[in-house]
């Protein structure tokens, strides 16, 4: 497939931009954080993406939903990172249906995928239980209690956990901690009983949550036992989607540096005129040209169910990760002292760069993760 957007796809994303750029611009984020708004997003813009049928972009029409394919919602993310847009988007779309769409029961399905592509409902995955991302390393137990099980434990940096209407949960029913042997996941509800969850403050602003269970009711979402064989994929196109997230923001934060760098004057001439600035601002855009063919390709790995689905994850986070940190330390440093004081959305950028780079695993997570899939 070419790695470039069809006509349908170009104009969703075109669309994207236009109503994100005036419904949702970094200002909304700056406001979000001002009010310390508990939530993290804005209901109302919310239910008006959810009408734009971004909430069912992806899901069968069997479900209310566009089948749109994965190509179609990362032009998409790819705009929200260019505003730092706060919606449930990512969480309940790319994780929580994700989940539900490839280990779901058709009863499971029917019951939460139409009111997902409504926006009536928001989803979000729970995996991670340490300070850095690693899948396997799940203790939360689930033990069978009648026909449902009851979870204990611990979770950390669960997307919009706080206010998700339903939790995918990664549990350990057998095996050992460290081993994908044993991993089930589970459907929570959000206010069920025993459940804590409790909205921690990030540097950036996303909103994300710790959740504490004590004996939780939870439905066994596809087999006992095998929960990898649903964890894994969607943790894959979680990444890619985050991928496609920073990569609008690497973008913007370039568009903002190259415009200061022609409008900024030292010694009577434009800065933008010094040959090793426009080196530094050369590298930069080829660096992105090339992550835009890598996100297009992990797009395309999704969409064609292909086998190295998972190299193109790792390979794209990595990327990017390093692509964002590259241009938002760029971007600072051209723009001066002021690049980064509060006033300017720079720091915005930054902030979010660092926070994302962690976000479903970092550089060296998916160096390794890719060399491993390769067979070294």
């Amino acid at each position: 497939m070419p790695l470039v957007l069809n006509e349908e796809q170009r104009l969703l994303k075109d669309t994207a931009k236009e109503f994100l750029g005036s419904s949702a611009p970094v200002e909304a984020l700056r406001k979000l954080r001002d009010e310390k708004n508990e939530i993290g997003y804005d209901k109302a813009l919310w239910q008006q993406m959810a009408e734009l049928g971004w909430a069912g972009i992806v899901l069968p029409e069997d479900y209310d939903g566009l089948d749109f394919g994965f190509m179609g919602l990362g032009a998409i993310i790819e705009e929200s990172g260019r505003t730092l847009t706060a919606s449930p988007l990512f969480s309940t779309v790319v994780l929580g249906a994700s989940a539900i769409l490839l280990g779901g029961s058709d009863e499971q399905k029917q019951s939460l995928l139409p009111s997902v592509a409504s926006g009536e409902k928001t989803l979000t995955l729970a995996v991670d239980e340490y300070a850095h991302h690693n899948p396997a390393a799940i203790a939360l137990s689930a033990k069978a209690q009648g026909e449902n099980f009851v979870l204990t434990g611990k979770k950390v940096c669960v997307v919009d956990g706080h206010t998700a209407d339903h939790i995918v949960v990664a549990a350990r029913t057998s095996g050992t901690t460290g081993s994908t042997d044993g991993i089930s996941l589970f459907i929570v509800d959000g206010d069920a009983e025993g459940l804590t969850r409790t909205r921690r403050w990030m540097a950036d602003s996303r909103a994300v949550a710790e959740l504490n269970f004590d004996k939780v009711s939870g439905q066994l979402l596809g087999e006992l036992d095998k929960g990898w064989d649903i964890l894994d994929p969607v943790l894959d196109r979680g990444r890619i989607c985050l991928a496609a997230e920073m990569l609008g923001g690497t973008q913007e934060i370039f568009k903002r540096t190259v415009d200061y760098l022609k409008e900024r004057e030292q010694f009577g001439v434009k800065i933008g005129s010094f040959q090793a600035l426009k080196h530094r601002a050369a590298h930069m855009f080829t660096e992105i040209e090339l992550a835009k063919s890598v996100v297009l390709d992990a797009f395309t790995a999704i969409d064609e169910g292909r086998a190295d689905l998972g190299q193109m994850a790792s390979f794209a986070k990595a990327t990017v990760n390093d692509l964002y940190y590259l241009v938002s330390n760029e971007a600072v440093q051209m723009h001066g002292g002021i690049g980064v004081t509060d006033e300017l959305e720079i720091g915005f950028f930054l902030k979010r760069s660092r926070m994302a780079i962690q976000l479903l695993g970092d550089s060296g997570f998916h160096r390794d993760r890719y060399a491993s899939l390769s067979g070294y």
